[in-house]
């Protein structure tokens, strides 16, 4: 009886393990077209299994617990593994990982806060965590592009941004059009899919809820208040890596922090 449940795993397992078919073929492709890429595609494959597995019966227990403490350390965890991600994408940030991680958890648990508040859902693990894994990740992807791009154009425009702040411009006037620049790139894919949800793509949370048997026009509703968070999000958690990103490249004299645009 105390084995039953890795019974019942291995069982589900079956379909999985199949899928690894379309995987096997990628590799022969990527080995005949002398990609060399068939070692990552079965390294990604089997990580991505043992991790899924493991957090599945992470989520079972803290389901099972029902305990909010369980929750906000699910959360915590998620924001930073995104943070480390989206830190690395920016490298070049000095404390890139901690302002990633501080930018996405702003973001993530306003938006998260607004959404209970509202009654939109309800503070259960079975909708907090799936929601704000969704919201994490989101962020992730938009913070890490934010920053890397800022300083990128930053580096690039150094003359121009120079200029200003010797004609008494502060480090935000200064820097401003950069800033714009690069919320507006970060932000592009999402507005972008949010334009064509349902058009091009059926999104996951909404397929996931029709294959599970649920209604569509359930599975269109909760779609539809995925992409609003999604959006509201990503907003919050980009504009807020741009303010925590300033004290870091310039100097209390509001001077350019020129070791920090060195490399390339």
């Amino acid at each position: 009886m105390e084995w039953e449940w890795l019974s019942e795993f291995l069982k589900g397992m079956v379909k999985p393990a199949a899928a690894t078919a379309v995987v096997l073929l990628a590799a022969v492709l990527s080995y005949f077209q002398k990609l060399k890429l068939e070692g990552e595609m079965v390294y990604a494959i089997v990580r991505a299994f043992i991790q899924l597995s493991v957090i599945g019966f992470v989520l079972r227990f803290i389901f099972n617990q029902n305990n909010v403490i369980w929750i906000l350390l699910a959360y915590l965890f998620m924001v930073s593994v995104a943070g480390y991600t989206a830190g690395q994408r920016a490298k070049h940030v000095p404390h890139g990982k901690y302002i990633a991680g501080a930018s996405i958890m702003v973001g993530t648990s306003i938006t998260m806060l607004l959404l209970v508040l509202l009654k939109v859902f309800p503070f259960t693990p079975q909708y907090i965590i799936p929601v704000a894994g969704m919201m994490v990740g989101n962020a992730m992807t938009v913070t890490g592009v934010t920053m890397k791009r800022l300083r990128d154009d930053i580096r690039t425009q150094m003359n121009l941004v120079e200029t200003a702040l010797a004609l008494g411009a502060t480090p935000r006037q200064a820097t401003l059009q950069q800033v714009k620049r690069s919320l507006v790139i970060a932000m592009s894919p999402v507005i972008d899919n949010t334009k064509t949800v349902g058009l091009i793509s059926l999104p996951g949370a909404m397929t996931g809820l029709i294959m599970g048997g649920a209604s569509p026009v359930e599975a269109i509703q909760l779609q539809m208040v995925v992409m609003n968070m999604l959006i509201g999000a990503s907003t919050m958690s980009s504009i807020m890596s741009t303010y925590f990103c300033w004290p870091n490249f310039f100097t209390k004299a509001y001077q350019l922090e020129t070791k920090v645009f060195l490399t390339e």
